[in-house]
């Protein structure tokens, strides 16, 4: 079996067999991809979180065994992310390719989703236990190291609310010429 570098970044966690397991997972994935230097709105961060949706949601509602979590890894590898999520459900295992769906039909489309956005993606025998996993590669194209790209941080919500009340308390934006006109400059 030919062997893997090393992960330049990882992150492992197990999850409840719920839901809201699933939800956790994948906001922490999409956390752990902005502290990586792949902030929440750039194309890989959106399209992995979005494949882990998926996958953690498979994992809840095919891979469930009562009492048993599932568990999510994310590493990195040569401009390479993997996200695996492994359930210990032995007898449910996906389809080596997405089945085709009913139109009318309002479930069965996540591993359509997962094969149109993942480079690569498939299913393995779990080696200690019961289970499987289930995985997917996105390849991503970076300058340098994903970190240096981030010269200084965006303005959050909660920036912008103070600098506006700080300019409210200041008198700056309640002028009267400014209420004339329903709060508009003309």
């Amino acid at each position: 079996m030919p062997q893997r570098p090393a992960p330049e970044r990882e992150f492992s966690m197990r999850f409840t067999s719920t839901p809201r397991g699933a939800r956790l997972a994948r906001r922490l994935v999409s956390h752990r991809l902005d502290d990586w230097g792949h902030p929440y709105t750039t194309p890989s961060n959106e399209t992995l979180t979005l494949i882990t949706a998926e996958l953690t949601a498979n994992a809840v509602r095919h891979g469930h065994v009562p009492g048993r979590d599932f568990h999510v890894q994310l590493t990195l590898v040569e401009n390479t992310f993997r996200i695996e999520v492994t359930d210990t459900r032995v007898e449910k295992r996906p389809p080596a390719s997405p089945p085709a769906t009913d139109s009318l039909s309002e479930s069965g489309r996540g591993l359509l989703l997962v094969a149109a956005l993942a480079d690569d993606w498939g299913v393995s025998t779990r080696r200690t236990a019961p289970g499987k996993t289930v995985w997917a590669e996105l390849h991503v194209r970076t300058k340098g190291h994903p970190l240096t790209q981030r010269v200084a941080p965006e303005p959050t919500d909660l920036d912008l609310l103070l600098a506006t009340a700080s300019l409210l308390r200041d008198g700056l934006g309640s002028r009267p010429e400014d209420a004339s006109h329903g709060g508009r400059r003309q």
